[in-house]
């Protein structure tokens, strides 16, 4: 399987490399893992690098649309890192645009190393609530 995931409960980091040729059947899973784990509000590593693919631009867009509908109000969403050769961008931005659009710090990188050091920086990682920060919430603001 192209996509691995790595889940940290106490750093609050939902880590994903992808290898080989991806298709959207495991970014689906991915993401039901994601959620499942509630783990949207955690900090957020995805490394495609070294990653193919052989989905057409619908087909993208679509597990756009779906992540978008992950968004929901009241949900904290954890910054992500997004890693990806400069020649693909052109195919993801779309989908890097309809990531885009929550507020939650988000960057794209071509080099896995400066995506981990963003993401260790304080302002990052300040932006992230502690799970008791997160029980402490108001249900409103959710």
């Amino acid at each position: 399987m192209p996509v691995h995931w790595t889940i940290n409960s106490e750093a609050r980091l939902f880590e994903v490399s992808c290898s080989g040729l991806v298709e959207s059947d495991e970014i689906y899973r991915m993401l039901d893992v994601l959620v499942g784990s509630d783990a949207l509000g955690y900090r957020k590593l995805f490394d495609g690098s070294r990653a193919d693919t052989q989905m057409g631009a619908l087909e993208i867009l679509k597990i756009g649309v779906h992540m978008r509908s992950l968004h929901r109000d009241g949900v904290a969403l954890g910054p992500l890192a997004v890693v990806i050769p400069e020649e693909k961008y052109p195919l993801l931005s779309r989908i890097l645009g309809i990531l885009a659009a929550p507020r939650r710090p988000m960057r794209i990188f071509t080099r896995t190393n400066q995506a981990r050091k963003w993401l260790e920086t304080a302002s990052v990682r300040e932006s992230i609530l502690a799970p008791s920060q997160e029980a402490a919430r108001p249900r409103a603001a959710r």
